[in-house]
C-alpha cells in the first residue's frame, strides 16, 4: 500500500496498521461501557427466567435502551469530529460521501 493509499483508507502511514478510527482514544472507555450493557441484557434475561412482573422487565428495557442510545449518540459524535471533519480537510467527494454515510446513520439512529 503506498502512502497515498494508506492515507485514503485511513490507515497509519507512520507506523504503517491498519485504520484508526475515532473511537480509537476512547476504545477502552467504550469496550467497559458496552460489558456493562451487556450487563443490563444478561440481567434482562434473568428477570424473564425468574417470572418478574411485566412492567419491571420494561424498566429495565427502557434503561438498556437509552444505555445503547447514549453510546451510538457519543460514536456518532466522533465519526464527525474526526472521520468527517478528516474529510472536509480533505474536500472534493470524499467530504460528500461521509456526510451522506453520517446522515444515513443519524437516520438509522432516528428509527429506533
Amino acid at each position: 500500500m503506498t502512502a497515498i493509499e494508506a492515507e485514503g483508507s485511513g490507515a497509519d502511514v507512520a507506523t504503517g496498521t491498519g485504520p484508526v478510527h475515532g473511537y480509537h482514544h476512547q476504545k477502552d472507555e467504550h469496550l467497559k461501557r458496552l460489558r456493562r450493557i451487556e450487563g443490563q441484557i444478561r440481567g434482562l434475561q434473568r428477570l424473564v427466567d425468574e417470572d418478574v412482573y411485566c412492567i419491571d422487565i420494561l424498566t429495565q428495557v427502557s434503561a438498556s435502551t437509552k444505555a445503547l442510545q447514549s453510546f451510538a449518540l457519543q460514536l456518532l459524535e466522533e465519526h464527525l469530529r474526526h472521520c468527517v471533519a478528516d474529510a472536509a480537510v480533505k474536500g472534493g467527494a470524499e467530504i460528500d460521501a461521509k456526510v451522506e454515510e453520517a446522515t444515513k446513520a443519524i437516520a438509522r439512529l432516528l428509527r429506533t
